[in-house]
């Protein structure tokens, strides 16, 4: 085999040990399996000095997983190509019921060197930092809404309500803490619940602090404070949008990175007739759920507040001015499609879907900053 050539790699990555099968260019080329090698960066050296040796470029792909992007990181800086692909979109037969590291490396070295798997974005080292960190607050904030409902799920069995006007409130922990409970157990029960809101709470204000002063130390800054020029889009949105979507550029049009956010309907079409479904929910539900979550402020008729005032001081014109328009817009959008009889899901995912819109419209006006 010449040095010129180039041959396709699959790797079926796991904890321990890779599986590595080989395609040779062309479509007659061989198509074979190389066996197992250690789950190491020496492991994973050895390895392509010796395909290099061999076969001169080479082009590897495993599928994205808990293994991360350290892979992907090694071999780009080995000089050769690599490929993460998304499992959802790589393509399998009907009826295949035998799954086994040895087919799935073979499958996909063909599979890539027949140009049918699709690669996935994958960030920088500073961005994954980023994005562990947002990603972490939101699970300590789904932790704090659990710990919550099964402090609340306890007071409502012994039949304690509050009727206060909102809870979580001052008023809300004061009334926790004149609760009495006849037995001792009771009691406890009671008092580990509390604690442990107590804890969850604090624990998610610690992540969203440091959320605050990393932020501007971070090159998507710039995106992150132009997306709060929208309303709906906090600290919390904006930035769980750029770690999750990355650079808005690589989109060429909005329509894509809808797509990529499962915004947009389904469809089961045949000839002339087009039969259209709910919204795929494919791809990214983190920006899609604070997308959803930020859409419900178009309920309100559009106006400047305060806290938006404030962050439109430092940005530039063409920004506030998409802002503003998608403001207006998505209001009176809300209000014409509720005055039609549409359900409030149907009518919040056409919102959060424009939103994508706005978002990407802004993104391609301000550049992120250059890592030092």
């Amino acid at each position: 085999m010449g040095h010129d050539s180039i041959v396709y790699v699959g790797v079926d990555v796991a904890k321990e040990k890779h599986a590595v099968a080989v395609a040779e260019g062309g479509r007659s080329g061989e198509v074979r399996y190389l066996g197992e090698i250690e789950a190491t960066p020496a492991g994973v050296e050895r390895l392509v000095r010796k395909l290099e040796k061999r076969y001169g470029r080479l082009h590897l792909c495993y599928e994205a997983g808990p293994t991360g992007y350290g892979l992907y990181r090694q071999i780009i800086a080995m000089g050769h190509a690599c490929e993460v692909v998304a499992p959802s979109l790589v393509p399998k037969r009907p009826g295949e019921r035998v799954k086994t590291n040895r087919r799935d490396a073979i499958t996909l070295a063909r599979l890539l060197r027949a140009g049918e798997l699709t690669g996935i974005w994958v960030p920088d080292g500073v961005h994954e930092a980023m994005r562990d960190l947002v990603r972490a607050r939101e699970a300590a904030s789904e932790d704090l809404r659990r710990k919550r409902q099964q402090l609340q799920s306890f007071l409502l069995r012994h039949s304690r309500i509050f009727t206060g006007r909102k809870t979580w409130s001052p008023a809300h922990t004061r009334w926790l803490a004149n609760q009495k409970f006849e037995h001792p157990a009771q009691q406890i029960v009671f008092q580990d619940h509390v604690d442990a809101v107590r804890d969850a709470g604090e624990r998610l204000m610690r992540l969203e602090t440091q959320i605050k002063e990393l932020v501007p130390t971070w090159s998507m800054e710039p995106l992150v404070a132009a997306y709060q020029a929208m309303r709906g889009v906090s600290l919390n949105v904006a930035v769980t949008f750029a770690v999750e979507v990355g650079d808005v550029r690589r989109f060429d049009n909005p329509r894509q990175l809808m797509a990529f956010l499962g915004l947009v309907p389904s469809e089961r079409s045949t000839g002339d007739n087009v039969k259209r479904g709910g919204l795929t929910l494919a791809g990214n539900r983190r920006a899609r759920r604070v997308l959803v979550e930020g859409a419900w402020s178009y309920r309100h008729p559009a106006r400047v507040t305060e806290t938006i005032q404030k962050r439109l001081e430092y940005l530039p014109k063409v920004v506030r001015d998409i802002a503003w328009k998608a403001q207006v817009r998505l209001s009176k959008r809300y209000r014409q499609m509720t005055g039609a009889g549409k359900k409030a899901p149907i009518v919040i995912a056409a919102i959060a879907r424009e939103m994508a819109a706005f978002l990407w419209a802004i993104g391609r006006e301000v550049d992120p900053r250059q890592p030092a």
